[in-house]
């Protein structure tokens, strides 16, 4: 019996011939925020759905320079950036594959030397990270160091942020080609931050309860459909897990209100971490409800795919495509070492593990040189 996951499905206006999604994976490789040649060759690799992914989530990429929050991370603000990832996309389109951009503000975990000016980084509250960034020394040399301290956003700064989403979506579909956007509201970055009490301490509009708190994903999830169409957006949610020193009082009705806001919109997907980002699961005290909160979307008129991810073996994966538990799933680090990933998967294998050596920064070493099934 053919595995569920090979059988093809539609994501709003993105048709797949997968449920095989690439998760959006951090490289480092984008000296000056500008997507390169190399990047073009690593992302054509896992582009065929039949050998690779259905869907290819880029890695995360900056909406501004004040976005960023790693060295060497692309960006969709610059001319540079923009044909870059051009060249990217139709790499990737010639391999018959589909490919849509995250869209990343890391609010308050970035260092000011990554910050334009060498400014404080930005938050929903001057309230310090527990997490660290990629950094390179001055001897060029990659390394992870602490973030620094962030300063408060002003109240009439917030619309900025959302001009700047929209404008990354509308730069990211019309001008760089690709089939749609990700909003990364997930693991402590931005959106998050505002999102859950640990990191939104504020007493305006944009804090206290949980209304407030969800506002500004929910103007930035509005803007970025008005810039480039509902059913050329995703989101990516992660109401349980600790990255990046993030954590909230009451997460179940968080993200069962957020979930019942974003129902009406049309999205044409949601992006579900399911536990602790690249750990387990299940997160020692964060329990968590997921089908009830996919339950709520449906009830709320959401009709856009379920993605999960998060610790999906393809045994997993097939189980909870078969049970309708989720339509998608994305696989992340897999798709590092594995560039074929889906060809081996209908193979039963062989897997192969990576290189961590080599997983931030660097050339061709641990990114375009894994080999493949008879290759």
């Amino acid at each position: 019996m053919p595995s569920p996951l090979f059988s093809p499905t539609r994501a709003g206006a993105i048709d797949l011939a997968t449920r095989i999604v690439m998760a959006p994976l951090t490289r480092n490789r984008a000296p000056g925020a500008t997507p390169t040649p190399l990047m073009a060759e690593y992302y054509a690799q896992r582009a065929n759905p039949d050998t690779g992914a259905g869907l290819i989530i880029s890695e995360a990429t900056a909406i501004s320079p004040q976005g960023q929050g790693y060295a060497d991370v692309p960006g969709l603000y610059g001319t540079e950036q923009l044909d870059g990832w051009k060249k990217v996309t139709q790499a990737v389109h010639a391999q018959g594959g589909k490919i849509v951009c995250q869209l990343w503000h890391v609010g308050r975990v970035s260092h000011h030397i990554l910050q334009p000016g060498n400014a404080d980084p930005v938050a929903p509250s001057a309230i310090r990270a527990e997490a660290k960034t990629y950094v390179f020394n001055e001897q060029g040399q990659g390394h992870f160091t602490p973030v620094s301290a962030p300063r408060a956003l002003h109240r009439h700064e917030i619309p900025q942020i959302v001009h700047d989403c929209a404008a990354a979506a509308r730069n990211a579909v019309k001008s760089a080609g690709f089939d749609g956007v990700e909003i990364h509201g997930a693991n402590g970055y931005l959106l998050d931050q505002f999102l859950k009490t640990g990191a939104n301490q504020r007493t305006d509009d944009y804090g206290g309860k949980i209304e407030n708190r969800a506002r500004l994903m929910l103007e930035v999830t509005r803007a970025v459909i008005d810039a480039v169409g509902h059913d050329r957006v995703g989101i990516r949610l992660s109401p349980v897990t600790p990255a990046n020193g993030i954590d909230d009082a009451e997460p179940q009705p968080l993200f069962d209100y957020l979930i019942r806001q974003l129902a009406p919109l049309g999205l044409a997907y949601i992006h579900v971490i399911e536990g602790a980002t690249g750990g387990p699961r299940e997160v020692p005290g964060r329990p968590f409800d997921y089908a009830a909160m996919k339950a709520a979307y449906r009830q709320a008129g959401g009709r856009g795919a379920w993605m999960v991810n998060n610790g999906y073996d393809p045994v997993l994966a097939e189980d909870a495509v078969a049970s309708g538990r989720a339509d998608l799933v994305a696989f992340g680090k897999a798709f590092i070492s594995m560039p074929d990933l889906a060809a081996r998967i209908r193979h039963g294998g062989p897997y192969q593990g990576l290189d961590k050596a080599t997983m931030y920064g660097g050339g061709a070493q641990g990114y375009t040189d894994y080999p493949t099934l008879g290759g």
